[in-house]
């Protein structure tokens, strides 16, 4: 067997598995920042795209923190509770967002800003059976079941957090807590039914789902709204870093390429042109093998009507695009 057939058939197993049973994805490079008192909420509800001041304690939503001309820093996710915030950031991004909500953050009384990444691990458990594989150690009552929603809950006696959400488009939650507590969680929950993945298993998963990631899709380069994350944008909420570029392409129509799945014939490297009949029409920005065969993301511009089932050629891989589950498209024509 060659390299390329163990790895695809390594990752269709665990694909299977998490589409019928419950995997167990260690996320624990993911940024975890910690914003303590109340009017942080409102600093971040300045500082990024979603309308975070409607959230209420336990809930929690995407957010995209863009600079002033509305390029992409990072999406992130805010998880509300009563006098705090967690932010939770790409693992590239947890440094420049430290930075860059640190600059305005000594102006806001009563907010204090921490990177406990390290002190901390974080899980994602995902597949149909995650919350039955769950209810074995919790109360049915304790596990969250709207996405974002989240609390703090006991696991056989181990503090954790427990959010709804998977961060793709599969069915899953989210877990952290002290990182004295890790190696127990994770005993606990394979000795469950959980099984656990290889690191390189999200990477497919991404992909699949069409998730943006940083340092590829999220870079300065293009904005929310080019990435497909309507979900995280609020087009109703008063003055916020990027909101007059955003409100100008959604008023004028003026959003000049979006965010598109591949499946590719063959191999591809991002950076490569995608291109339609000899002409450039955008630029692949991820790609890599899934369960599915190779898949990959890229921008295209839309002056070229992209469209489902359209053919391309990406390299000397042919292709076709296709829309992704994660990302929400423009309700615009």
């Amino acid at each position: 067997m060659s390299a390329i057939s163990a790895v695809h058939t390594t990752l269709t197993a665990q694909e299977q598995a998490a589409q019928r049973g419950s995997l167990l994805l260690d996320r624990s490079e993911w940024g975890r920042l910690r914003l303590q008192g109340s009017p942080g909420l409102d600093y971040l509800h300045s500082q990024s795209t979603q309308d975070l001041k409607a959230l209420k304690p336990g809930q929690g939503a995407d957010t995209v923190f863009v600079t002033p001309t509305a390029g992409i820093l990072d999406l992130a996710t805010v998880y509300v509770e009563e006098e705090a915030c967690w932010i939770w950031t790409s693992p590239q991004r947890r440094s420049l967002l430290m930075q860059s909500l640190g600059r305005m953050l000594p102006f806001v009384r009563g907010a204090q800003l921490a990177d406990v990444t390290g002190q901390t691990f974080a899980f994602g458990l995902i597949g149909p059976q995650s919350q039955a594989l769950l209810e074995k150690g919790v109360a049915a009552e304790g596990i969250p079941t709207k996405l974002y929603e989240h609390r703090q809950v006991e696991i056989q006696g181990i503090p954790v957090h427990l959010a709804c959400g998977s961060g793709l488009a599969q069915p899953g939650f989210t877990l952290w807590g002290a990182s004295e507590h890790k190696a127990a969680l994770v005993d606990y929950l394979i000795q469950a039914g959980a099984e656990l993945a290889s690191p390189e298993l999200w990477e497919a998963l991404r992909l699949e789902a069409g998730r943006p990631a940083a340092d590829r899709e999220l870079t300065p380069d293009y904005n929310p709204l080019e990435a497909g994350l309507w979900h995280a944008i609020s087009l109703s909420k008063g003055c916020y870093i990027g909101q007059e570029v955003l409100a100008k392409q959604v008023t004028y129509r003026r959003i000049r390429q979006t965010l598109w799945g591949i499946r590719l014939q063959g191999e591809a490297q991002p950076g490569t042109e995608i291109l339609r009949q000899g002409e450039k029409i955008g630029l692949l920005t991820s790609a890599g093998l899934t369960s599915q065969g190779y898949l990959g993301l890229g921008y295209v511009r839309t002056k070229f009507n992209p469209a489902e089932g359209l053919e391309v050629e990406v390299g000397s891989a042919p292709g076709v695009l296709t829309r992704m589950p994660f990302s929400s498209f423009p309700p615009i024509v």
